[in-house]
């Protein structure tokens, strides 16, 4: 989980999309880009809940109406883009998936890691943690 919140965003850094893409109506897909390179690197645990992220979003303000205050503009702005709160029909197929809980844990972490001023760790202090996760992709 702490590899997959670390690198859930990644898909934003392998297109050639300007930074406000989103603010010209389009959708860079950034999750499945971001799992796509991740799945030559991770296993399942790591790469779906990433794929999931942008699910996980749009399920908690189908599910959740209070979740969807709590966004930020932009964030409102991309759930737009990517299709909305899910249909009912869309939470039943999600509530079925195998990473559904990590998914949904992935975007509760990444909402309360939105701290002005927060000085994580180096990315460093991650390495040794992704070699073994590398290692044992499967």
């Amino acid at each position: 989980m702490v590899a997959a919140a670390l690198l859930h965003d990644l898909g934003h850094l392998l297109h050639d999309l300007p930074e406000d893409i989103a603010e010209q109506g389009i959708d860079g897909r950034h999750e499945e880009a971001g799992a796509a390179w991740l799945g030559g690197h991770f296993g399942p645990a790591v790469v779906d809940p990433v794929r999931l992220h942008v699910a996980a979003k749009r399920y908690l303000c189908a599910v959740n109406p209070a979740y969807y205050d709590k966004l930020s503009e932009d964030s409102r702005q991309s759930l737009l883009l990517q299709g909305g709160p899910m249909s009912a029909a869309e939470v039943a197929a999600f509530d079925k998936l195998e990473h559904r809980a990590a998914a949904l844990a992935l975007r509760m972490i990444d909402d309360e890691a939105k701290v002005a001023g927060l000085q994580p760790p180096g990315l460093e202090s991650y390495r040794a943690m992704a070699r073994r996760l590398h290692a044992a992709r499967a």
